[in-house]
């Protein structure tokens, strides 16, 4: 099986940013239809720590799709781990290998989506009823490349909630070379709830998560699901050793601007709502001479930058107006910053 490298002109390990020693600190949570490479470039302009994650790629879409489309990103990207969905630890090698290639700093496995459609593949949370298999994946993967190979994964399947259960799962797959755990602290309930309800049902638990760091204190544990606030993810690095931010970080982006100065003793970031959407708006700009992008597929990510201000309803219609789609996007950006009629 050959691989497919990367161009000339793709990011490679020799342009990576150096990866700070609290890598798992904090990170942005791989989210299907939303961390694409133009949320990332987002989310790099506002902290420059912080790990970010790309959506979940199957195994399937890099064995038999368009390579270069699902594993191009910015090099501006790094730290930049990428997640991949599947269950057979060859084709995970495989993939892993490619990642690797492409310069990606880790290669995560999937273990915790409930959707119908992964059950389907036999893949994500229904992993976790089969350790020793994803204990052979990790094997497989960590035997060919030399990043980081980690796992996110749920702490329980449908209504068990036994902690042995997610415990003996950690310590078969840790024994295989994983030493990092992202633990989405809700059970997953693989039938009667959609994917939007498996992130809101289930209750959360993150004493799983600490009481999992206790009992692995070699282990990296970091805890996902249900922050939203800086109090909230500081109250939880006293206990585990990072925190996983999904929902309230898309949706609320400049929330990010404070993580470097909060989470990682940098200073204050001295960017403005207006220069990070002047950045963006050059960013689309680029893309659309490099690549022939359209800028509304880049804005509909920034669409919470103005989350909360006065004046963002409007602010935000403007770069959502289909209307306006045929206009270049400096045009659009003018649209929003004239006054009101």
């Amino acid at each position: 099986m050959s691989l497919v490298l990367p161009s000339s002109d793709s990011p490679v390990a020799s342009d990576r940013l150096a990866v700070p020693a609290d890598r798992w600190r904090l990170s942005v949570a791989p989210m299907m239809d939303w961390t694409d490479k133009h949320c990332r470039y987002l989310h790099r302009l506002l902290t420059k720590h912080t790990l970010l994650y790309t959506e979940m790629v199957t195994t399937g879409a890099l064995l038999h799709g368009d390579v270069p489309r699902h594993l191009q990103f910015n090099a501006e990207e790094h730290p930049l781990a990428l997640q991949l969905g599947g269950s057979e630890p060859a084709d995970l090698a495989h993939s892993a290998r490619l990642g690797a290639q492409w310069g990606y700093d880790e290669i995560n496995l999937n273990c915790g989506c409930p959707s119908e459609r992964v059950q389907r593949g036999a893949f994500g949370a229904c992993l976790m009823n089969e350790p020793v298999l994803v204990a052979d994946c990790v094997k497989a993967m960590v035997n060919v490349v030399d990043v980081p190979v980690t796992v996110k994964h749920r702490i329980g399947i449908d209504k068990n909630e036994s902690y042995d259960f997610v415990r003996d799962f950690v310590g078969t797959v840790s024994e295989a070379g994983c030493s990092t755990f992202i633990v989405h602290a809700r059970n997953a309930w693989l039938k009667g709830l959609s994917p939007k309800e498996n992130r809101e049902v289930p209750p959360l638990r993150y004493a799983v998560a600490h009481q999992l760091k206790r009992d692995f204190p070699h282990l990296t544990i970091a805890v996902n699901g249900g922050l939203t606030t800086t109090a909230q993810v500081q109250e939880q690095l006293q206990v585990v050793d990072g925190a996983m931010l999904g929902r309230e970080a898309y949706h609320n982006p400049w929330w990010l601007s404070e993580w470097d100065a909060a989470f990682y003793g940098a200073a204050p970031s001295d960017a403005s709502r207006e220069s990070v959407e002047e950045q963006m708006v050059e960013y689309m700009e680029r893309e659309a001479a490099a690549n022939g992008t359209p800028w509304y597929p880049i804005a509909r990510h920034m669409l919470g930058l103005r989350h909360g201000l006065a004046g963002s309803r409007r602010w935000r219609q403007i770069w959502s107006d289909h209307r306006l789609k045929m206009l270049p996007a400096r045009e659009v950006l003018n649209l929003t910053r004239a006054p009101q009629a």
